[in-house]
Parts: C-alpha cells; sequence; structure tokens
C-alpha cells in the first residue's frame, strides 16, 4: 500500500508514473472492489447468495469510501488488509445483507484476484511499449544499418562488421521477450478463489463454478486455487528480469560505443555535469543498466516468496507484496528509458573503418 519505488525525487530517473500508479493505494483498492463485487455475483448466479444481496454489495463497492486510518491499523494488526476492508464494506452494505459479503472466501483470494487484475494492465502497458521499441529498433537499423563499426570481443578489437549487426543483437531476444509475454499472459492473469485452505469447500461444490464466473466477469482465465504455488508469480518476475537484462545489454553498448574515444553512437541529448560543462552523459544508457542490476537482485529476493510453509505463508506473501511492484515499475521504466534512448540515437563509422 506503499510507493513502488522510494524516495519521489528519484522517480524522475527510474520510476514509472502509468505502471506506478497501478500500485497505488486507490488502484489495489479499486482492484479489491471490483473482486468483491464480481465474487458477489457470481455466487449469485450460483445461488450460494440471494441477487439482492449481490445488487446490494455491487452499489455498496461502487460507492465505497474507505477509512484509510483504519484499513492500516487493520494491516498492521492483522498481516493483511482484507479483514478490515471487509469490516467497511460489510458496514457499507448494510446489516441485512453483510454476511454475504465476502461470503466462502478467504483474505487472499481477493488480493491475489486483485493483483491480477492490475498485472492485466501491466502485461497490456509491457506489449505496447515492447512492440513501440521494437519498431524504433528497425527503423534505425533501415535508416543505419549500413553503417560500419568494428565489433569487440572481451573488450578488444575483433573484426569489423556493421550497425545492422550490432542491432540484430539487441532486437532478437526483445522479440523473444515480446513473444513470452504474449505466451505467459493466460499463465498468470488467472483468478485465484480457495476458500479458508484452498479446497473450495466452503462453496458447497459450486466453487469451480463461482471461479469461472469471476473470471469471465473480470476478463480473466479460471484456474484451481493456487494459494501456496507462487509459481505464476516467480515466472512473471523471471520475465521481469530477463527482460531487464535485455535492456541493460542495449543501454551497456551505447555507453561504450558513446564515449569520446569511440564515437560509433551519436546521443542527440546527454546529461550534464556540474563541474566539466563539456561532458554530455549517456544518461538513459547507464539507467538502463542500473534498472538491469536492480531487477536481477530482486529476482533472487523474490523466488525466495516461493517456499511457503504449507497452505499459506504470510512471510512470504509479505516479501512478494514487497518485491514484485518494484521489479514491475523498473522494468516499465527501462522500456520507456529504451525507447527514448533509441529514438534519439544515430550511428557513426568506426574510426579508421572510413
Amino acid at each position: 500500500m506503499t510507493q513502488a519505488l522510494p524516495h519521489p525525487l528519484l522517480q524522475a530517473l527510474v520510476g514509472d508514473e502509468e505502471v506506478g500508479a497501478l500500485f497505488s493505494n486507490d488502484a489495489e483498492l479499486s482492484a479489491l472492489l471490483r473482486v468483491e463485487a464480481a465474487l458477489a455475483e457470481a455466487e449469485a448466479q450460483a445461488g450460494l447468495i440471494s441477487n439482492e444481496a449481490a445488487k446490494q454489495i455491487a452499489e455498496a463497492c461502487g460507492s465505497f469510501q474507505a477509512d484509510w486510518a483504519g484499513l492500516a491499523a487493520g494491516l498492521a494488526q492483522d498481516g493483511v488488509i482484507v479483514p478490515a476492508f471487509v469490516k467497511q464494506l460489510r458496514s457499507a452494505v448494510g446489516e441485512d445483507h453483510a454476511k454475504a459479503v465476502h461470503f466462502g472466501a478467504t483474505s487472499q483470494d481477493i488480493i491475489d484476484t486483485a493483483l491480477t487484475l492490475r498485472l492485466k494492465n501491466v502485461v497490456d502497458i509491457f506489449a505496447r511499449r515492447l512492440d513501440a521499441l521494437l519498431l524504433d529498433l528497425r527503423a534505425l537499423k533501415d535508416r543505419d544499418g549500413a553503417i560500419p563499426l568494428m565489433a569487440h570481443t572481451r573488450m578488444q578489437q575483433a573484426l569489423s562488421f556493421t550497425a545492422a549487426d550490432k542491432i540484430d543483437t539487441w532486437v532478437q531476444p526483445l522479440e523473444r521477450h515480446r513473444e513470452a509475454l504474449e505466451a505467459l499472459a493466460p499463465t498468470i492473469l488467472v483468478v485465484q478463489l480457495g476458500g479458508p485452505v484452498g479446497t473450495r469447500a466452503e462453496f458447497t461444490g459450486h466453487g469451480d463454478a463461482v471461479a469461472d464466473t469471476m473470471a469471465r466477469i473480470l476478463g480473466l482465465s479460471s484456474a484451481p486455487s493456487w494459494h501456496s504455488q507462487r509459481d505464476r508469480i516467480g515466472e512473471f518476475a523471471a520475465f521481469l528480469s530477463l527482460l531487464s537484462g535485455t535492456l541493460g545489454k542495449i543501454g551497456q553498448d551505447v555507453a561504450l560505443m558513446a564515449q569520446n574515444e569511440v564515437g560509433e553512437v551519436r546521443l542527440a541529448t546527454g546529461g550534464g555535469s556540474s563541474a566539466m560543462p563539456h561532458k554530455s552523459n549517456p544518461v538513459p544508457a547507464e539507467v538502463l543498466v542500473t534498472l538491469a542490476r536492480f531487477n536481477a537482485g530482486l529476482l533472487g529476493t523474490l523466488h525466495q516468496a516461493l517456499v511457503h510453509e504449507n497452505e499459506r505463508s504470510g512471510a512470504a506473501w509479505a516479501l512478494e507484496w514487497m518485491v514484485l511492484p518494484q521489479m514491475v515499475v523498473a522494468t516499465a521504466a527501462g522500456l520507456r528509458s529504451a525507447q527514448g534512448l533509441i529514438s534519439a540515437m544515430s550511428f557513426s563509422p568506426s574510426r579508421g573503418l572510413g
């Protein structure tokens, strides 16, 4: 329920406003309310609660005003926001239908599905930005691809090749990441519904139908309960690190090629120096390297959250909450910085090659 990255001023360099907003308090609350309303509608269709109750819950979710101090206090006490949230929602629904709110569900059902709803937006944004970045790289290749360059292996001059050859080493893994994102989406964008211990027993034989209807309402896929099966989140985090790493490789190449004594890349704009006004620092390229290393480090921490004891782990779950938003925002910042870098750069022939 905090910012995805610390230090508000630093957001200008390594943050991303569009994606960061998906992890704001308001975005999380909106997703929680959507899930509770979908749960009620699905349960009414299955005959578990009345249609009137579902209607009242939907109306309360649409006009809900949170007591944020109460939610924060509840989170601090319970280790999860949902008990305090459900208490406030039941009060908003009214006594007649209060018991129908959150019927049969557990906190994890609501939180995980609310996360998945926001990750659906993340996937759409990443797909759009990857497509735009690939278009820019292909345009750069069309324009500058014939420019002769010197290849380097182990930081030493190797043999001559072209800018097109260099760009291909950037484009090909990005194309694979784009395909991987398309394939990964149906796996990660799924409803979570299991009830207290993941068996759906509280739904008296209607659990699968309720999950399927919730998925349809929310635009997600249905799946068995996955409370302590965090491989979906772990796989998505691995994707984030791989994508950031590829962007970091691009940034590292550009930073090396933009060195004054190399001069194989020119940047339309660069960062200034407080002490050396003649400098033009390759800031976007440097940021890509930073974000790649940041996400590579966080991946190991996130994968620690795969280790859930038995049917639910408060410790592993909270670790996931802390780490995943940072990785998502860092990846988004990398895609944004990479597109700005590529659109503002041009190649020059390696010295001595003409």
